[in-house]
């Protein structure tokens, strides 16, 4: 299907903020969880379906309107959003210039069915505005937005932001307000986001000196590794919460079901092509948010830290797993019940060093679900489809709700021969589907 598609890029524009940001807001210092963050992008892809009213319309005419309208709501979004519209400094601050957000129009020679049927990821790529390898230099934005007309009249609307000012989180806060603006939203113009709100940050969690520099701060494993989407339905992960009960966690979460079983199958599939057995490391993304005081939940930026669970046992079980899974949570948030210092970031990298560490097999979990991509309507009804993309890197696994919100999208980066394994483990196909239709 990827030679059959073709998307043409038609137009690029600037777009910045329709009310210049204020001089004492133009300098953004970098909190230490900003500084953190490897210089990528990360990305969203929003599908709408052609609404009946489009139906014995012209479909150009319309996209026109939409685009026009996308545009004026993304410039009113960036004033309140201003640093997406500014220039990372190194790995200090955000010059917040105004220097705007890259906005790109595109055409695709083929119906949105022939994506939402059977995605792939190297057509799901060209619907993207950049590279998610990409830094500032190459990208020339912190904010880049790609609008792609298909021939039947659906969009999609690819939106890449760097990471180094905005977590999944603050990306989502920031889709909600956009689509609030094309909305015409009163709501959201009376209660704007007070300036600091991006500041604060910085304030809770100084930047640190070690990481002021252009060089990467986060070294993450490179190998020959390969991407796949599994999908787990509602149904298949209430069996897979039942089986996963237990005395200790006798309500597992959707999140801890299904993330233990990838983990337990990829640690099978690495131990089988190793051919020995190392220590797994789990380690999945927290939203620091919750656990601050005050009106922290509407703090932007990069508010993200991680649990650990460790497995050292021989025998691989699943409800176990799940345990261990609860247990890193709970620790946690025992020991950092008012958030993660800087010196608790600075002493974590000296005791762990980096994802590559060969001694320790280390998975990367990153869980969006819960997070209201689904609820952006622009004016033309909710998306179809949201997907969303894992950093590329070894053992990366990145979990998003399905469109019903009751199952997970789960896009897994492993090893060759890893997938391999996990494509051919029947307990992990009991409960997901290999990159089956969105609709």
């Amino acid at each position: 299907m990827a030679s059959e598609m073709k998307v043409e890029v038609v137009d690029m524009e600037i777009i910045k903020p329709s009310s210049p940001t204020p001089h004492h807001l133009r300098n953004l210092g970098l909190s230490v969880f900003d500084q953190f963050q490897p210089e990528i992008y990360i990305p969203v892809i929003l599908f709408y379906r052609r609404s009946g009213d489009e139906v014995n319309n012209n479909r150009h005419c319309l996209f026109a309107e939409k685009l026009k309208l996308l545009k004026k709501s993304l410039s009113e979004a960036l004033t309140r959003f201003y640093p997406f519209a500014g220039k990372f400094e190194y790995n200090v601050s955000i010059s917040c210039n105004d220097h705007g957000a890259a906005f790109l129009e595109a055409q695709v020679n083929c119906p949105i069915s022939k994506i939402l049927d059977k995605p792939e990821f190297s057509i799901l790529d060209q619907l993207l505005p950049t590279a998610i390898g990409s830094n500032q230099s190459e990208a020339g934005y912190l904010l880049l937005v790609q609008a792609s007309l298909f021939e039947c009249g659906g969009l999609a609307i690819g939106v890449r932001i760097c990471h180094k000012v905005a977590d999944a989180s603050t990306f989502s806060a920031f889709i909600k307000h956009w689509t609030e603006m094309s909305l015409g939203s009163a709501i959201s113009r009376d209660h704007d986001v007070h300036p600091a709100e991006f500041s604060v940050a910085a304030s809770l969690f100084p930047p640190q000196d070690f990481f002021n520099s252009p060089k990467p701060t986060v070294h993450l494993p490179k190998d020959k590794c390969v991407t796949r989407r599994y999908v787990f339905d509602a149904s298949n992960i209430a069996a897979l919460k039942t089986k996963a009960a237990s005395a200790t966690v006798p309500k597992p979460t959707r999140v801890e079901a299904v993330s233990a079983l990838i983990w337990k199958c990829a640690m099978e599939a690495s131990r089988w092509n190793l051919g020995s057995i190392r220590p797994s490391v789990l380690c999945q993304a927290v939203n620091i948010r919750k656990g601050l005081s005050g009106q922290a939940e509407n703090l932007m930026g990069n508010l993200v830290w991680c649990f650990t669970a460790m497995n050292l046992e021989s025998e691989l079980d699943y409800k176990n797993l799940v345990v261990k899974l609860r247990k890193g949570i709970e620790v946690y948030k025992e020991e950092h019940p008012n958030g993660v210092s800087g010196d608790v970031v600075m002493q974590t990298i000296k005791e762990s060093g980096n994802l590559g560490r060969q001694d320790v097999e280390t998975y990367a979990f990153s869980s969006w679900c819960r997070l209201p991509f689904y609820k952006a309507n622009f004016g033309w009804g909710k998306p179809a489809w949201v997907s969303i993309r894992t950093i590329e890197f070894k053992n990366m696994i990145a979990l998003m709700d399905t469109n019903d919100g009751g199952g997970i999208e789960a896009t897994l980066t492993l090893k060759e021969d890893d997938m391999a394994m996990i494509g051919s483990n029947k307990e992990f196909l009991a409960y997901a589907s290999l990159n089956p239709a969105v609709i």
